[in-house]
This record gives structure tokens, C-alpha cells and sequence, in this order.
């Protein structure tokens, strides 16, 4: 992985290298969408930008019985990305960073590489590159930049399913229908493990696509990347999607990491689950209201030689306990996000940069599903509204607010160990500047 890397970094770099060879200018700068640099020909870019996003939270729970405020600042996303293009757009590149510590999940986990790849464009319809990248397979809001989110956060549906980014080959292509139509369609064939660039490889591959299909023409000047209507599309736009994924051999709950949960056989060989995602989705934008709507189903299949698990120390045992029975398929489902979800949000943003959106989220849990994790997950119905404003029509500086509250399922009184019907209250404050 580390010389894969390795080549990615000297490709993106010797474009670099090449275009400030050729006695660079500053071709443009829009507030929001970065410095782009390109030759006196123009046969060479190369573009700087990032942005930054300081973060508040606040957090009441209804099971907390001490009635204390859950509070915390902390930089959401320090990000800076350096991409380009090369003889004629034949070659673009792109390396991504994030200084921030955060994973796009919210989790405290992540590395700084988030995007290294390149890709050769043998027409302007088709594209494929090879790196460390997004994973198309994933829900359509990952389709969507962290800067120009509809709200604060991103859906539970996303936390609890996508993969976000996986090292492998990614092919794209659009072709153009009569009356206007598009269909665009997405191929991969990944690693499996998520942005595992350094660590060991478990399993097997991932193999998985998407198809969209544009009946009203494209989106104004990337509008199907964004959530808020901010350039007021004056026809109606709709992109309908449908995506399937199959990671066969998984080492983690849902593809996002390598060797956190491993099994063996008797010949102590690895054994791991294969696991399958599809959904379906859709991006509506018209005149400043925008909508957007996602479904996710997963599924495992569990091989039947597994005779060993991998403690976190790595040791072993042959202990797979469900509820008091030996139980190996169930016992491996439980550790694996299983069941299925929707996302639904709309919104409406005002010509003088104010907009008014809400959300409602919902997730149905398997029986045996990590999803039932009280702690970190089990939380099936989340309502949240958000007010944002946007200094202009871009992305270069806003402010954005909302309230969440989720319902709790099978919350459990620590003392009389009984069920309880308890919920969570979120109130959240980001406020971005890009440049």
C-alpha cells in the first residue's frame, strides 16, 4: 500500500511540478472554490483551496438523571486539497487533507489522508482513476462536499452505513440521452477496508456501482454535489439513483476499517463475513427548495468454518454467546451494521441567503445488529430542523444552527435494569469559511 501511495504522490506532484514549469498565473479565484493556476496555453491547472469549520455542541439526554448539559467546542474540519489537470485535461489528480483529527463520521479516529488519487479521461465522458477516493457506493449525501452540507451534520443514515473512502480503481462515465436525458453510472472495485493506504489488507475485494439517471438535463454549475439550491435552479432538476455494493470478506462493521474484527478457522486461517449494501436515492432542486431522500438495506452472509474469534488483545476464543446459546452466525451478525434506514430532508433558501431546512431520519435495526448498540447507535427516529445563512452565493463563509432529537430504543434504567422510553436533544453551531 505504501508504494502504491508512494506512485500516487510522485504523479500528483510531477503534474505540479510540470504546471509551475510552465510559468503558472493566477487564472481566476472565486471566494469559496480556491486559486486556480494555469499556464500562459492554459494546457496545465493547478488549484489550492480548503476551508475550516469551528463547532459547537450541546446535548441533553432524558436518561442522565444528574439534568447536566453534555457541552463541547472543537474544529469540526480543517481541510486542504491541492488538484489540477495535465495536457489537456487527459490526467487530473487530487490529495486531500484534514487537520482536524475528525473522521467525516464524526468519530475521533481519522488520518490526515483523506483523497490521493489520479485519473487518466480518455474522453470528457469517461473517467477512471486509481487511489485513495470516495466510494460511490454509498448513500448520496457522501456525494456531497462537507462545506456544503443542507445542515450541520450529516444523517444517522450516513454514520451508520457508508464507507466514506476506500483505496482501488473507481470508472465513471456520462452519456447524454435523447431530449436532454442523462444517465451517469459508477464502478469500483475497492480494497473493502476504507482509507487503509498504510495498515495490513484482510478479506477480499469490494465490488459495487451506481447508476443515476438526470431526466430534466444537469445540474447548474454542480448542483448535483451540493444539498442547498444556492444558485436557484430556474428549471426543474432530478437526479434519481440506485447503487449496490458486495465487500466480500469485511474485517470491520461496515468497510470503513482493516483488521478490527477478524475470525479463524480449525486451520486458525482467516474466515470473515461478506457483506452487501444497496439503496436507492434522489436530489430535487428548483427555484431555492431542494429536497433530497435515501434508502439503505444491508445484508451479511456469515461462512460456516468459523471456529475462533480475535480478541482486541489477539488472543483467541471459541466463545460466540447470543444470549446464553453458542451461536456463530448471529454472534458475528451482532458486531456488523445490519438492517436498513431512510433519510428524507428538504429545505428552502430566501434570495437574501437565509435558509430554512429539516430532516427526518430512520433507522430499522436487525435482530442481531450492531445497530442495537445503546451506547453509540440505538436510536431509530431523528427529527432535526436547521436555520443557516450564506454571505453570497457561494460557499465561502456561513453560519448554520439546528436542533436534533432522537428517540432511544431499548434504553435501560442502570438501577432497576427495567426499559425505558428515553430520548436525546442535540443543538448544534458550525460556522465555516472557505477559500
Amino acid at each position: 500500500m505504501r508504494k502504491r501511495i508512494l506512485i500516487i504522490s510522485l504523479w500528483m506532484f510531477s503534474g505540479v511540478v510540470n504546471a509551475f514549469a510552465q510559468n503558472p498565473i493566477l487564472n481566476k479565484y472565486h471566494p469559496g472554490e480556491g486559486l486556480i493556476f494555469t499556464d500562459k496555453n492554459s494546457e496545465y491547472s493547478f488549484k489550492i483551496n480548503g476551508y475550516l469549520q469551528p463547532f459547537f455542541e450541546t446535548k441533553s439526554a432524558s436518561i442522565d438523571t444528574t439534568g447536566e448539559l453534555a457541552n463541547r467546542f472543537r474544529m469540526r474540519r480543517i481541510r486542504l486539497r491541492i488538484s489540477g489537470d495535465a495536457f489537456d485535461e487527459k490526467i487530473d489528480y487530487r490529495l486531500q487533507l484534514d487537520m482536524s483529527g475528525t473522521a467525516e463520521s464524526g468519530d475521533a479516529s481519522s488520518g490526515m489522508l483523506m483523497d490521493a488519487w489520479v485519473a487518466y479521461n480518455p474522453t470528457s465522458n469517461f473517467s477512471i482513476r486509481f487511489g485513495q477516493s470516495t466510494d460511490p457506493t454509498d448513500n448520496r449525501e457522501l456525494t456531497v462536499g462537507s462545506h456544503t452540507l443542507q445542515l450541520v451534520e450529516r444523517s444517522r443514515l450516513t454514520s451508520a452505513f457508508a464507507t466514506i473512502r476506500c483505496v482501488g480503481v473507481f470508472a465513471n462515465h456520462t452519456a447524454r440521452l435523447g431530449n436532454g436525458n442523462y444517465i451517469k453510472s459508477y464502478l469500483t472495485i475497492n480494497n473493502g477496508d476504507g482509507p487503509n493506504t498504510f495498515k495490513a489488507d484482510h478479506g477480499g475485494l469490494k465490488f459495487g456501482g451506481r447508476i443515476d439517471y438526470l431526466p430534466f438535463g444537469l445540474f447548474t454549475y454542480y448542483g448535483q454535489y451540493r444539498e442547498v439550491d444556492i444558485i436557484r435552479e430556474l428549471s426543474p432538476k432530478l437526479v434519481i439513483g440506485a447503487v449496490w455494493s458486495r465487500n466480500y470478506g469485511m474485517s470491520s462493521r461496515r468497510g470503513r476499517g482493516s483488521g478490527d474484527i477478524l475470525y479463524m478457522n480449525d486451520s486458525l486461517h482467516e474466515s470473515l463475513p461478506d457483506y452487501t449494501k444497496f439503496g436507492i436515492d434522489f436530489l430535487f432542486k428548483y427555484r431555492g427548495f431542494s429536497m433530497l431522500g435515501e434508502y439503505v438495506a444491508t445484508a451479511a452472509y456469515v461462512p460456516n468454518d468459523i471456529t475462533w474469534r480475535v480478541r482486541t488483545d489477539g488472543t483467541l476464543a471459541n466463545t460466540f454467546d447470543v444470549n446464553g446459546v453458542q451461536d456463530v452466525e448471529n454472534y458475528v451478525k451482532s458486531r456488523m451494521m445490519l438492517g436498513k434506514g431512510y433519510n428524507l430532508q428538504a429545505g428552502y433558501i430566501f434570495k437574501n441567503g437565509w435558509s430554512v431546512d429539516a430532516r427526518y431520519t430512520y433507522l430499522k435495526a436487525d435482530k442481531n445488529s450492531f445497530l442495537n448498540n445503546i451506547t453509540f447507535y440505538n436510536r431509530p427516529a431523528n427529527y432535526t430542523l436547521g436555520l443557516s445563512k450564506y454571505f453570497g452565493r457561494n460557499y465561502s463563509f456561513k453560519i448554520q444552527t439546528s436542533v436534533s432529537y432522537m428517540t432511544l430504543g431499548d434504553a435501560i434504567d442502570d438501577t432497576t435494569l427495567t426499559p425505558l422510553d428515553g430520548h436525546e436533544i442535540y443543538g448544534r453551531l458550525i460556522t465555516s469559511f472557505a477559500f
